[in-house]
């Protein structure tokens, strides 16, 4: 699965009563909850304009939700809760986050306390005295095991800049900034989460995405979600977005290539056992090779078919979101 772009048009006039949207998805974060709430609104005191809180529950089976519940009623703090159904992922989450958000700009961080919520406010200022669109920060001094996390992020991080044009040193930090208008121009499926800065990329000049040094710790509680297996799963996810970035909106230039290329192959094996058969006058029916030409001449009209019906399902409109949300908490009015 991957990012869809939206057809809406950039909301360039639009007067925003929030300036701020801070969007956090959770999962079993029962531990590192009150400690994020309280760093939280201590980073935002000083905020000069308002701001606002988004939490994504995505499917927590410990008592994360009903922590989080009660900062609804904490003085200050615009504060809302998106419950899941069932757990979807942190790429669901962040697009529930972005769907809900009310703000000019859009600030993202994780849950597990590694990222500091100070940086939020020095990052809005950076952004705007940039003139950027996405701000992504960089765990320049990273806090994690060096063979399970460290090596295999900077093999990620060269590979995705390798594929996609955009070198951004720490794809994978969860503290990111964007413009609302921007991030919304994209939708997030599937782990594409991974190559937000490639994809933003896609809608707005890379000139435009930046990064910033921030702060990081070592998880305090609980175990990390992910593991060196993901190493693959991103690497896939990698194969997966090179594909759209280039070819989305013409799938068939893919497959039609790879067919003509293969009908090609086909048509000069069976040219040349045609001169075999009547310029030579020997017997090719038992030959392998006319069973190959055969073959690669099925595989052809295969892949020109598939690229042909590919084409038609990218003008199909699709607009059903990729979570599904129980209930939505918020103060009451």
């Amino acid at each position: 699965m991957s990012f869809e772009h939206l057809s809406s048009p950039i909301e360039t006039d639009r007067t925003y009563e929030i300036d701020l949207s801070l969007v956090i998805p959770i999962m079993n974060e029962e531990e590192s909850l009150g400690p994020l709430m309280d760093r939280i609104c201590d980073a935002m005191a000083a905020f000069p304009k308002r701001w606002e809180l988004i939490l994504i529950d995505d499917g927590s089976t410990d008592r994360t939700l009903a922590y989080a519940r009660n900062y609804l009623d904490r003085e200050g703090l615009d504060l809302r809760i998106i419950e899941f159904q069932r757990n979807f992922g942190k790429a669901s989450g962040l697009q529930a986050g972005f769907d809900a958000a009310r703000g000019r700009l859009i600030a993202t961080l994780d849950g597990d306390l590694q990222n500091d919520p100070y940086d939020i406010p020095k990052m809005v200022e950076e952004l705007d005295a940039r003139d950027l669109d996405l701000l992504c920060g960089w765990r320049k001094a990273r806090q994690d095991a060096l063979v399970l996390r460290k090596i295999p992020s900077w093999c990620a991080n060269w590979l995705i800049g390798k594929a996609t044009g955009v070198h951004i040193h720490d794809n994978g930090c969860g503290l990111k900034l964007y413009r609302s208008v921007v991030i919304r121009q994209v939708r997030i499926l599937g782990g594409m989460h991974r190559f937000i800065p490639a994809w933003v990329a896609s809608v707005v000049p890379s000139a435009r995405i930046g990064e910033c040094v921030v702060t990081h710790h070592a998880r305090q509680f609980g175990e990390s979600k992910y593991g060196i297996s993901r190493t693959i799963r991103v690497f896939l996810d990698l194969l997966s977005m090179i594909f759209f970035m280039r070819f989305r909106q013409r799938p068939g230039h893919f497959f039609g290539t790879l067919g003509l290329g293969v009908g090609a192959l086909s048509a000069l094996i069976l040219l040349y056992l045609f001169c075999v058969k009547f310029i030579g006058g020997e017997d090719i029916g038992t030959r392998p090779l006319l069973q190959v030409g055969v073959m690669l001449f099925l595989a052809s009209i295969q892949l020109i078919t598939t690229g042909i019906l590919a084409e038609m399902l990218t003008r199909a409109d699709d607009t059903r979101k990729n979570y599904v949300v129980r209930k939505t908490y918020a103060r009451d009015a």
